[in-house]
Parts: structure tokens; sequence; C-alpha cells
């Protein structure tokens, strides 16, 4: 009878760690699933805002630039006749004169040439298009959020890790090897996950991203050079830290089967 008792006892103890391990499992992979899809998301805002999917806020477009030089020659102008003063008549036809000057050359006889005027259909479809095209502070107000559930989410998945380890060391529940590897490729996946350019920008970046970070290496100007590095921080680096996330749950299914092989469940 006493020989029979340890064994029950070693029994009931592996019962009750494997009812742990079945928690842990189940939160792992919640925790997997929330993680894969906040990178997805973040992959999906940084495609949104450099190709131009969303309305960004820029002081310095194109459109503005001759609307401020006429502003600026019409100051001069008025700065000039302050200083010297000139008739109206000649100001006006030194005016026409210099628009007449200007305007291109047309041949005797020709009709001036209309500018070809847009269809209905591609009026309606810029007019869609610019009507469903969101403003970048929706896109800001987004990454934030996926910025927020990343960093709990990706502590808790290391977390549940080491405690399975724990769980799995006591029970004596096989798989240490699998399991192990997990926690460790888990622990990188959250170093190089964390924002650590906003400690250490020299140093050392995340491959998480603040929106005024995104939005200023999207609107940037870039060389050949700048451009590699550009996809490289943000697509290559992206995909690296996804690919540590599948590795650790690739070892911790190992480990799962290891442990029911062990037990003779399966």
């Amino acid at each position: 009878m006493d020989a029979d008792q340890p064994r029950t006892s070693d029994l009931v103890d592996s019962t009750d760690c494997l009812e742990a391990v079945g928690v842990f499992r189940f939160w792992k992979n919640v925790l997997f699933f929330v993680l894969f899809l906040c990178l997805l998301l973040q992959l999906g805002a940084f495609l949104a805002t450099n190709f131009g999917w969303v309305k960004t806020e820029d002081k310095t477009r194109p459109e503005t630039l001759p609307a401020a030089q006429a502003a600026e020659t019409e100051k001069t102008v008025e700065l000039v006749k302050a200083a010297v003063e000139v008739p109206e008549e000649i100001m006006e036809a030194a005016k026409q004169v210099t628009a007449d000057a200007n305007a291109p050359a047309k041949p005797a006889g020709q009709q001036p040439e209309q500018p070809p005027q847009p269809s209905q259909t591609e009026t309606d479809q810029q007019q869609t298009k610019l009507r469903f095209r969101p403003s970048f502070k929706y896109l800001a107000f987004g990454i934030r959020f996926i910025n927020f559930v990343l960093i709990p989410s990706a502590l808790l998945y290391c977390l549940t890790m080491l405690f399975i380890i724990k769980v799995s060391l006591h029970g004596r529940l096989g798989g240490i090897n699998h399991i192990s590897r997990a926690f460790f490729i888990s622990m990188f996946f959250v170093i190089f996950l964390l924002p650590w350019q906003l400690l250490f920008k020299p140093v050392f970046a995340g491959v998480m991203f603040t929106p005024g970070e995104l939005l200023t290496a999207c609107t940037a100007e870039k060389g050949i050079w700048a451009t590699g590095f550009f996809y490289l921080r943000f697509i290559g680096y992206w995909l690296f830290v996804l690919l540590l996330l599948i590795l650790a749950q690739i070892r911790s299914i190992r480990w799962t089967r290891a442990t029911l092989r062990r037990l003779e469940v399966i």
C-alpha cells in the first residue's frame, strides 16, 4: 500500500500540471493571434501612408507654391509703387505688355486649343476616390491603439512561455527542449519589437513606430541608399520579427506534442 502511494501522488501531480498547462496553452494561442493580427495591421498602416492611401497634411505642397510666389510679387509691386510715384496708366500698360510677352505665340488664323476636358466617368471616379480617402489623423489613432495592444500582449506571451517551463519542470511533463527554445525566441521577439528608438534613437530601434515617425519617413525625400534602408526598416525588419513570433509558436506546438506523447495521451 505504501509503495503504491507515491505513484498515485505522482499521477495526481502530473494531472494537475497538465490541467494548468492547458490553461496556459489556451492563452498562449490567443496572444499569438492577437500579436499576429496587430503586426498585419501595422504593415497595413505603413503601406497606406507610403503609397498615399490616406490624406496627409503637408505645409509645403507644390500646388501652394505658385500662390505664394504671386503674393510675393504683388507685395514687391506695392513696395515699388510706394517708393516711386508712378501713374496708374503706366502701371496698367506695363502689366498688359508683360502679360502679352509671357503669352505663347499663336499662328494667324488658328483657334486657341482647348484643354481636354475629363469625361464624366473619370470625374466621378476621382471624386469617389477623394471622398473615401481617410485622413491620417484617424490612421494615427489606429497606430497608437495597435502599439497599446502590442506591448502588453508581447510581454504576456513571453511570461506565458516562462510559466509553461516551470509547470513542465515541476510535473516532469517532458518537451523541455522545445519550450525552452520557444521561451528564448519569444524573448528576442519582445526585444526587437519594442520601440527602443524613443529612448536610444542613435543606438537601436524596434519594429514598432509612432505616427510622427512613420509620416516623417514616408514624406521625406530619399536617395537610392536611403530608400533601401527605408524599406529595410519598415518591411525587412517587420518580416524578421514576424518570423521570430512564428518560430516561437512552432516550438511551443512541438512541446505540446512531446508532452502528450510522454503522457500517452496520443
